[in-house]
C-alpha cells in the first residue's frame, strides 16, 4: 500500500513504544503514534498527557491536549503538578515522546525561540512540560520534519536537554535517561553510545543517504551499513486513516 511520510513517521514512532510502559506524550504525531501502539502491540501501555490526563480513549485527535475530546474515559483527570511531579520527577515515566522546532547533534531540543543570522529572534510556544519530560523520562523519542533549519549544528535555545555537549555531560548534570532516537520524514537517527552524537539508524524508502545528509545542518555519524526503514502494514495504515486521525489533522 502507498503511504505518506507522516504516516511512516507515526508508525516508526509507535514501534519505539512497548507494552506496559508509561509514556508521556506531546501533541501532534506523538499522539497518533502512541494511540497506534496502544491499539496494536502495546495494549497495556499507559499514555500520559502533561495537563493531567492519564490513559484516555480519545474520540477525536482534537486541536491540542486541552481539547476535552482527547480526555474521554481517562483513568485520571488531574493536573500539571501531578504529572510533572508525582510521575516524572519520581522517575516513573519510561518514555517521553516529543516534537520540536530544532534539534542539534546531541539531541538538545528547542521549542522556545527561533533566531536568524541578523540576531533577531521570534518567540514560540516554549516548554510546557517538555523540559521536565526530556530531563526525567528514562528515554526520549523526538519526531520532526527533516530540514536544515530544524536539524541544526546548534539550536537557538535549549528548551529540553539532550546530551548537552556530548560524552558524560548529561550524567554530570544529574539528568536521567536521554534521547534514544529522532524520527524525521527522511530517516531515523539514534545516538552513539560514547560520543552521544546523532547517528543514522535507517533511511526511509524513496530516499538516499545523500538526500538525508544534504538536508541537514550538520553531518551525522554514519555506520557501515544503513538499512531502509520498515514500511507500515496495511492494518497500521487503516487504523491511522479510519480510527486515529481520519480528519488527517496531524498526518496531513
Amino acid at each position: 500500500m502507498e503511504y505518506t511520510p507522516s504516516e511512516l513517521m507515526a508508525v516508526s514512532g509507535a514501534r519505539e513504544l512497548g507494552d506496559g510502559q508509561v509514556v508521556a506524550v506531546g501533541v501532534g504525531l506523538p499522539m497518533v503514534a502512541s494511540l497506534l501502539a496502544k491499539r496494536t502491540h502495546a495494549p497495556d501501555m499507559a499514555i500520559v498527557f502533561e495537563i493531567g490526563v492519564i490513559d484516555s480513549e480519545p474520540v477525536h485527535t482534537g486541536v491540542g491536549l486541552a481539547d476535552p475530546r482527547v480526555w474521554y474515559r481517562a483513568t485520571v483527570l488531574s493536573s500539571f503538578v501531578d504529572i510533572l511531579g508525582t510521575l516524572l520527577h519520581r522517575g516513573r515515566v519510561d518514555v517521553g515522546f516529543l516534537g520540536g522546532l530544532e534539534v542539534d547533534r546531541y539531541g538538545n531540543l528547542n521549542t522556545t525561540l527561533i533566531g536568524d543570522p541578523k540576531g533577531e529572534f521570534r518567540h514560540m510556544v516554549g516548554s510546557g512540560g517538555a523540559n521536565d519530560i526530556a530531563s526525567c523520562a528514562k528515554k526520549t523519542v523526538y519526531i520532526m520534519r527533516h530540514e536544515p533549519r530544524k536539524l541544526r549544528e546548534s539550536v537557538s535555545f535549549i528548551t529540553s536537554p539532550g546530551y548537552v555537549g556530548g560524552g558524560k555531560a548529561r550524567e554530570e548534570a544529574g539528568l536521567a535517561g536521554g534521547p534514544s532516537c529522532v524520527i524525521t520524514d527522511k530517516a531515523i537517527f539514534g545516538f552513539h553510545p560514547e560520543s552521544k552524537r546523532m547517528s543514522i539508524r535507517s533511511i526511509h524508502p524513496g530516499n538516499t543517504l545523500e538526500d538525508v545528509i544534504e538536508t541537514m545542518g550538520f553531518k551525522p555519524e554514519i555506520p557501515d551499513t544503513v538499512p531502509f526503514t520498515e514500511a507500515p502494514s496495511p492494518e497500521q495504515l487503516r487504523l491511522i486513516r479510519e480510527e486515529i486521525d481520519p480528519g488527517r489533522i496531524y498526518v496531513g
